[in-house]
């Protein structure tokens, strides 16, 4: 698998990062990761390929696929993905039509009311037109309802947002362990990418685990393994199948 690497964001400002990410583009180190490996998407687009991938306080440390170490601030890191293939011919997981009684939209949910924290996803919901159940999937496949969960590569609380995504959606980092932030936070790009893919629940899963750009550069759900899986896992706990 080979990904192309735009050019580095004008907006991150730092003359010392730009200068590690040229040197890694015209080393070879962001050349084909080995298997195994992570995709490090970066808050400007970047896409690096690392053999590990360690969180030290508000900090992130690389090793790059091909040699050489980066170190850079968490609030730089999108997210991170398992950059491993789905061998399948099974092609990208689609929701079943119609998805009625199970609406995108917000509907009173008592059994949602009635989990952990269901007031506050059922709050979260209503103030940004989202299915309470749809919430509750997202938060149990992600943390399993734990509020203070960390993930090793830095993702926090319900709905496992990174620092840098929490900020997109006016979440502070210190703000992602308070379940009623967190579930704001997700809520609002839960929303957000639905809005962008026009409803389709599929695309936005995808999104919300491997990034927008990578639906976007497969014009589909991407093939990651990590990611279908996903999007199978949430649609189960929805309530609802792929039917594939």
């Amino acid at each position: 698998m080979t990904d192309s690497i735009p050019a580095p964001e004008r907006r991150f400002g730092d003359l010392r990062w730009h200068a590690l990410l040229r040197a890694a583009v015209a080393s070879g180190l962001l050349a084909v990761a080995p298997s195994g490996a992570d995709l490090v998407v970066l808050t400007g687009g970047d896409i690096l390929k690392v053999r590990s991938y360690e969180v030290v306080g508000e900090r992130a440390k690389l090793e790059l696929a091909a040699g050489g170490r980066i170190e850079l601030s968490l609030l730089r890191v999108e997210r991170v993905v398992d950059d491993e293939i789905e061998e399948s011919a099974v092609e990208e997981p689609e929701p079943p039509a119609p998805l009625s009684p199970f609406s995108l939209r917000f509907v009173p949910d008592a059994d949602t009311t009635a989990r952990p924290f269901g007031a506050e996803i059922s709050a979260a919901g209503q103030r940004h037109d989202l299915n309470p159940r749809l919430i509750a999937a997202v938060v149990a496949a992600e943390s399993g309802y734990r509020a203070r969960a960390v993930s090793n590569k830095g993702a926090r609380g319900l709905m496992q947002l990174m620092p840098a995504t929490a900020l997109r959606f006016d979440v502070t980092p210190h703000e992602l362990f308070d379940p009623a932030r967190n579930l704001e936070a997700g809520a609002r790009y839960l929303r957000w990418l639905l809005d962008r893919y026009a409803g389709r629940l599929h695309l936005a899963l995808a999104a919300y685990n491997a990034g927008e750009g990578a639906v976007d550069r497969y014009d589909g759900v991407p093939p990651y393994r990590e990611t279908r899986r996903y999007v199978r896992r949430v649609y189960e706990l929805f309530g609802v199948t792929s039917g594939r």
